[in-house]
């Protein structure tokens, strides 16, 4: 009966999806021109109300990712291509890219600080880099902080005692375990560091195509859902597992 349930839902999604899919070829997913239809009849994603620069901070992290100055954003997202080309097409090692910047670093000290005499000039200062101490502890906070949130959050989820949701969560982590068996986890960050800078600002000039397409699938998926509670679901024994006391 599950089988049977789990192939006919399946079957309904990817009928859904195809019709979905067809739909949209008629009107362009990114045209200029909204509708006020399309407005009125969808709410918000994820119930937005702000826009979409707020969500982000609205500060400097968000102008850069929606791309508010192009070209510090696309600095970004250069500089963190060319990390990842180096790393993953030529094959260097953290520690020689590192090695090889100080090195360059202490060359470009060392002839400042000899090119005075060697041009017979008064000696002028050598700029140094340090790093405040400030910038260390912040990271650390901010790194921590979402560390233990993340952990909160899977500890709440294990001692609830809901099974339903202990089991989006078990799965949801095993689909992470197989993404990160087909590529290493420098390529996922860049892969996540790509969708930070493309998605917002996408998101944000077609946000009302957008929502109108994500609320009709999500509208879809509800009602699979219901079928698949109500045949296979609904008969999962909820509550807490309690271990009996043996005398």
């Amino acid at each position: 009966m599950p089988e049977k349930i789990s192939e006919d839902l399946f079957n309904n999604l990817v009928e859904t999806i195809a019709d979905s899919v067809s739909k949209q070829k008629s009107v362009s997913f990114f045209e200029e021109e909204k509708s006020n239809s399309v407005v009125s009849g969808f709410n918000r994603l994820f119930g937005r109300q702000r826009p979409v620069h707020h969500i982000l901070g609205g500060g400097k992290s968000a102008d850069v990712l929606l791309w508010r100055n192009k070209k510090i954003s696309a600095s970004f997202l250069a500089s963190a291509t060319l990390i990842w080309f180096l790393f993953e097409w030529l094959n260097y090692h953290f520690l020689t890219l590192l090695s090889f910047a100080l090195v360059l670093g202490m060359v470009a000290q060392f002839v400042w600080s000899n090119a005075s005499g060697l041009l017979n000039r008064s000696s002028s200062q050598v700029p140094r880099l340090v790093l405040p101490d400030e910038l260390f502890v912040s990271i650390g906070r901010s790194v921590g902080a979402e560390v233990n949130r993340g952990l909160q959050y899977l500890q709440d989820v294990s001692c609830q005692g809901n099974l339903k949701q202990f089991l989006v969560v078990a799965v949801s982590l095993w689909v992470a375990a197989v993404i990160g068996s087909w590529c290493n986890f420098l390529t996922v960050l860049y892969i996540g560091f790509v969708a930070a800078h493309t998605l917002p600002v996408l998101y944000e000039r077609y946000d009302e195509q957008i929502d109108g397409f994500v609320y009709k699938m999500l509208d879809q998926f509800q009602n699979h859902y219901k079928k698949l509670d109500s045949g296979f679901l609904s008969k999962i024994p909820k509550g807490k597992f309690k271990l009996k006391k043996h005398d």
